[in-house]
């Protein structure tokens, strides 16, 4: 256990001190969030406001509460993922460097190895998301705050969920990685198209229908959307408030993937945590398996 904690300290130590790495990781959902607010805002505010039935009128307080309300879940469901893959850089670097082969010849197990990557980057991460998430929520605050207790927690919740998912994920691709090059790349790649997969950027209701239903298949969509329902909930609540009728709330809620559908049924939030938490499992245990067959 003694070495387990030495190596996972190390490597939190190793990934704060390269101060290029952590600011550029730490800064990332800054600028996203800028750039969301920035072009996006807009266009989803006039959306909102061209869809409203007519005769009712809500406060600009509630509109641009939803309007937030969307951004910050897409930009927290996209980072979660991608900071994961820069903090788990760490393991590509000690394979460039030569220093992964000084762990190998040293008494450490190869798996206590392997248990302090993954530990460390989850920890650096949830540092980096959990920050991310503290300026949504202060963003949110200034624009219109709809959220409960409840609410907050939950979201909370759905940022480690996703956190977990993108650490398991990035480990199994990142230990096919031996160079920087390598990591680069799959960063980029990452980094341009998960956003698009998982329905953050855009909405997966406005793909075709055949995309529809391939990317349902794809763990990543359910975690934006759940995050996305807990978000939106006390918004939600409060349109209903203003007289919405049924059918205007679940139009708004398909066109922005709050509903999601499975081979026409229609997912619930709770498969959602099990389709996640799911995901962590099979991936954290080809994690495993890798290493297994590795040693072997």
């Amino acid at each position: 256990m003694t070495g387990l904690t030495n190596i996972v300290r190390r490597n939190l130590r190793l990934f704060f001190k390269d101060k290029g790495m952590f600011f550029s990781t730490l800064i990332t959902p800054i600028i996203l969030l800028v750039l969301y607010a920035t072009f996006l805002a807009k266009i989803y505010r006039d959306s909102y406001a061209s869809a409203l039935p007519q005769g009712v009128v809500i406060p600009d307080e509630l509109l641009d509460g939803t309007v937030v309300c969307q951004l910050t879940s897409s930009l927290l469901a996209v980072c979660c993922v991608t900071v994961s893959f820069c903090a788990n850089l760490l393991m590509i670097s000690d394979k460039a460097s030569g220093a992964i082969n000084d762990f190998r010849v040293s008494p450490v197990k190869h798996s206590t190895l392997a248990v302090g990557y993954y530990i460390a980057s989850v920890a650096s991460t949830l540092i980096i998301t959990l920050s991310a998430l503290a300026v949504c929520f202060v963003y949110i605050g200034v624009k219109g705050w709809y959220l409960s207790v409840a609410d907050v927690f939950c979201v909370i919740g759905d940022v480690l969920l996703l956190t977990l998912f993108g650490t398991a994920v990035s480990s199994c691709v990142n230990f096919f990685l031996s160079t920087n090059g390598q990591a680069s790349a799959v960063g980029t790649i990452v980094s341009a198209g998960y956003g698009f997969l998982c329905g953050a950027y855009m909405p997966i209701s406005n793909f075709s229908q055949g995309l529809q239903d391939a990317l349902m298949f794809l763990p990543g969509t359910y975690g934006t959307s759940l995050i996305r329902n807990h978000m939106l909930r006390g918004v939600f609540a409060e349109m209903e408030s203003y007289g919405f009728p049924d059918e205007v709330m679940v139009g708004i809620r398909d066109s922005i993937d709050c509903n999601l559908y499975f081979n026409g049924n229609s997912v619930s939030t709770g498969i959602m945590v099990t389709v996640l938490i799911g995901s962590v499992l099979l991936f954290t245990g080809i994690f495993v398996l890798l290493n297994a067959l590795k040693k072997r």
